[in-house]
């Protein structure tokens, strides 16, 4: 054995096989452009109810480890575990305190790429790159036409879109189109990842265009609204607002009990009164 591998080196039998190369990203499948104004049948979006999100950031993390192994690309992380880590996400959430104390509320935001209806990021792209897809009105980015000019970013309103530096592209969220249409999967997960991950069920997703699917069901029935409708982008995305709860009265200690606490108690008086079973 040892001689056949020297006579094998000296032939320069392995000079001769060639460098593997790594394979190129996936693109995704091609699809139709809108036009400019374009009234679409169907419309793909999130809609995220306030009321029951708890921040716990399943869906940013879901999100992050989804696209950056999927046809996204790797999503750049920089210093991520030193004192001032910058990344880049496609979903974010953003955490507020409102009211006056003791009735202050600790209210959870995410935020993604709403893809509105009329996308102010699509007619500022030089190149092309930016696009809203005519067959479900996902508003998507060509990595390969982009530029990172950076121009859609700031004509975006809310935010919703940040450079990879490591790649210099721009990137957002994609609604994970490389999953919702991916019939390998089983059905019920053909969702996007951050509405799979969602502990609480805070995160619906579906054609908003049609009346009777859940996420219109939804907006029709809990009042959901569409953020920052001044710009008049007609965000697709809507948000379940939270529901009123009682007002806490520090100088009144038995006002300190939650619903929980109520419902136990409750609980008690009728195990109390139900017939003792045992002989």
């Amino acid at each position: 054995m040892i001689h056949w591998l020297q006579d094998l080196i000296k032939s320069n039998a392995v000079a001769d096989v060639p460098a593997r190369t790594p394979a190129p990203p996936p693109k995704a499948a091609k699809s139709v452009r809108a036009q400019p104004g374009e009234t679409l049948a169907k419309q793909l979006a999130l809609v995220i109810d306030l009321n029951v999100c708890v921040g716990c950031h399943a869906c940013v993390t879901s999100c992050k480890e989804w696209n950056t192994s999927g046809s996204a690309g790797p999503l750049a992380d920089e210093h991520a575990y030193g004192a001032d880590p910058t990344g880049t996400f496609f979903n974010r959430v953003q955490t507020y305190e409102a009211g006056t104390f003791p009735g202050t509320e600790t209210i959870h935001f995410p935020k993604s790429c709403l893809h509105c209806e009329d996308p102010p990021c699509v007619p500022v792209c030089p190149t092309g790159a930016s696009y809203k897809r005519k067959e479900d009105g996902i508003v998507l980015v060509d990595y390969d036409k982009c530029i990172a000019c950076k121009y859609c970013a700031w004509a975006c309103p809310y935010g919703a879109r940040e450079i990879d530096e490591e790649r210099q592209v721009m990137t957002k969220c994609t609604l994970c189109v490389d999953r919702i249409y991916d019939e390998s999967m089983p059905k019920e997960d053909r969702k996007p990842a951050c509405v799979k991950a969602c502990p609480t069920g805070a995160r619906l997703f579906g054609d908003v265009k049609d009346p009777d699917s859940e996420v219109s069901r939804a907006i029709r029935e809990r009042g959901g609204y569409a953020l920052m409708p001044e710009w008049e982008t007609q965000p697709a995305n809507r948000y379940l607002p939270r529901r009123p709860t009682d007002a806490v009265d520090a100088n009144r200690p038995e006002t300190w009990k939650d619903s929980r606490a109520t419902e136990s108690e409750a609980g008690m008086h009728t195990s109390a009164s139900r017939p003792s079973t045992s002989h």
